[in-house]
C-alpha cells in the first residue's frame, strides 16, 4: 500500500472538530455504527470504524465519507502502485482520527514521528491500487480546549483506490480500509 503524509496547521488549513454538531460516539455507542449513512452504503467502513473505535484502539473517529471519483484526472496511477489498465474507475474517501491521548500530539514533532512510523508500516502491507495520505491537523475538542491557548492534532486519513471495473475499485478500497484499521490499532503503532 502506498502511503505519505504530510502537516497542515494554521492559517486557513482546516481543523478536525471532534464533537462537530450530529457527530456520534462511536467509542461510546458502537452500536450506531450501521445508523451511519456511509456505513450503510459502504458496509467495510462501517468494519473499520468499529475497530478504530474500539476501546483497546489508540484513536478514535469523529467523521468519515467514501464516494466515487469521477473525475479520475485528479488521480495518478503511478502514486497508487497501479499496474496499466487499473485506472478505469476510482474510489476516494476519509477518515478524521483523533488520539485518545489527546495530549499526546501537543507537539508536531511527535505526530510527526508517528505518521512517519504508521506511513513506514502501511508500506509494508501488500496491496496495489491504493494510497493513504496522512495530513495532521489541528484538533478542536471542546470549547474549554480552546480558551486555555493549548493545540491538540489530529489526523484526516484519505483513502485512494483504482480498479479495471468499480467493482474491483471498492474492492481495493474495501482491502485498504481493513488494513488501515489493523495497522493502526495495533498495540505500539502510536503508543
Amino acid at each position: 500500500m502506498e502511503a505519505d503524509w504530510e502537516i497542515e496547521v494554521g492559517g486557513e488549513s482546516p481543523v478536525i472538530d471532534a464533537h462537530w454538531p450530529g457527530s456520534v460516539d462511536l467509542r461510546r455507542h458502537p452500536e450506531r455504527v450501521l445508523q451511519l449513512p456511509e456505513a450503510q452504503a459502504f458496509p467495510v467502513l462501517a468494519q473499520a470504524l468499529e475497530v478504530l473505535n474500539a476501546e483497546t484502539s489508540p484513536v478514535w473517529t469523529s467523521k468519515c465519507d467514501v464516494w466515487p471519483i469521477v473525475d479520475l484526472a485528479g488521480f495518478d496511477p503511478d502514486e497508487l502502485d497501479a499496474p496499466a489498465g487499473c485506472d478505469a474507475h476510482a474510489i476516494g474517501g476519509y477518515l478524521d482520527l483523533l488520539l485518545r491521548d489527546e495530549r499526546k500530539w501537543d507537539l508536531i514533532a511527535t505526530a510527526a514521528a508517528d505518521c512517519k512510523h504508521l506511513c513506514s508500516l502501511l508500506r509494508e502491507v501488500p496491496l496495489r491500487c491504493c494510497r493513504v495520505d496522512l495530513v495532521v491537523r489541528q484538533a478542536i475538542f471542546d470549547s474549554a480546549h480552546l480558551a486555555d491557548g493549548s493545540m491538540s492534532l489530529a489526523m484526516t486519513a484519505y483513502f485512494t483506490a483504482c480498479g479495471p471495473t468499480p467493482a474491483e475499485a471498492a474492492a481495493t478500497i474495501q482491502a485498504a480500509l481493513a488494513e488501515f484499521a489493523r495497522v493502526l490499532s495495533a498495540p505500539s503503532t502510536l503508543e
